[in-house]
């Protein structure tokens, strides 16, 4: 798939984000998490790869089914920023 430079910065920064599931990039963006890996993969270097993925493999926030029932909003309020 073909991405804005934007799109891909954003891409990025929600797969970052430890409360951003994977369901919602695919929402967005339609890639799957395993594409969603790939993707992380081509645009990060090696180390933050690496870091990436250790950090998003330990967080049970990156899959809608593992959240808890009380995390009802779809985004932090925070998480669009004002330019």
């Amino acid at each position: 798939m073909k991405f804005t430079s934007s799109d891909e910065s954003r891409i990025i920064e929600m797969a970052w984000e430890d409360r951003t599931p994977f369901e919602a990039i695919q929402l967005q963006y339609n890639l799957s998490e395993k594409e969603v890996i790939e993707f992380m993969r081509k645009k990060l270097k090696g180390s933050s790869f690496k870091l990436w993925r250790k950090r998003v493999s330990s967080r049970k926030t990156k899959h809608a089914m593992l959240r808890s029932d009380k995390v009802v909003r779809a985004y932090c309020p925070t998480q669009y920023k004002q330019r």
